[in-house]
């Protein structure tokens, strides 16, 4: 969730034009996360639990593909990337082991 908040402030000084595209795109994406964890965490069975930590952990890699583009287009400066690159990658691993221990 606050990786997700994070996200969403960063994107409010993107520039008017990416309103519809990057800053949409990557708001999305990071709330996406915590939503299908939400969802997989409801009276699923373990597959399905699986199936939407497997979404969750897609749309981690989404908003990284998105942190990078923003970095790229100047959009935010190399220390809010190497932080939010760094958070990303800490809950992707802890994910992927959440994941790997649904029985």
């Amino acid at each position: 969730m606050d990786f997700g908040e994070e996200i969403d402030k960063i994107t409010n000084a993107f520039p008017e034009k990416e309103k519809f595209n990057l800053s949409s795109q990557i708001r999305r994406a990071s709330d996406s996360i915590a939503l299908n964890i939400s969802e997989g965490a409801i009276g699923q069975s373990n597959l399905e639990q699986k199936k939407f930590m497997g979404y969750a952990i897609r749309s981690l890699a989404e908003v990284v593909t998105c942190l990078f583009k923003a970095k790229r287009r100047n959009y935010i400066s190399e220390n809010e990337f190497t932080k939010l690159y760094d958070e990303a990658y800490h809950l992707v691993n802890m994910m992927s082991a959440f994941r790997k221990n649904i029985k």
